[in-house]
């Protein structure tokens, strides 16, 4: 993990960009992480490791690596903006029964964003929002039902 925070680490500096104590423990837990995270969740896990460091830098420290595509963020679902390293670009598709999350590679959707350009004259990003649909496991069920189980209902 320590090598792919100084990969990034090695992207700011060679776009000139200081390397602030934030900055550094705000790429290491997007690194640890290894996922989507709230940015709120974020400030929090960057505070246990740097308590001096306030909420609001970590929101400005997002806003600089995303302006400098080392960041970038997704809307899942209904809530809160997911940020994560900007590596390989993909896709979501979120369940919207039990919330399960599904990457998917912008191999898969390039065709759709052709379609798209070409029929509509239309150049979609399909990476800032998710798609929504029922995953295979709450297809198996009727509509609803996964939910009231996952809030402990039957």
């Amino acid at each position: 993990m320590a090598d792919e925070v100084e990969a990034v680490i090695a992207r700011l500096r060679a776009q000139g960009r200081r390397i602030t104590a934030a900055r550094r423990a705000v790429i290491t837990q997007l690194v640890e992480h290894d996922g989507h995270m709230a940015a709120g969740e974020l400030a929090d896990r960057v505070r246990e490791a740097l308590p001096d460091v306030h909420e609001s830098t970590v929101y400005r420290a997002l806003e600089d690596l995303t302006r400098l595509g080392i960041v970038v963020h997704s809307h899942l679902a209904h809530g809160p903006a997911m940020y994560h390293l900007a590596t390989e670009r993909h896709a979501h598709l979120v369940c919207d029964e039990c919330g399960a999350s599904i990457e998917v590679p912008a191999t898969v959707t390039a065709a759709f964003a052709r379609a798209l350009r070409k029929r509509f004259d239309f150049e979609a990003d399909l990476v800032h929002f998710a798609l929504s649909g029922r995953c295979s496991a709450c297809r198996q069920t009727p509509p609803g039902v996964a939910s009231r189980i996952r809030r402990g209902r039957r």
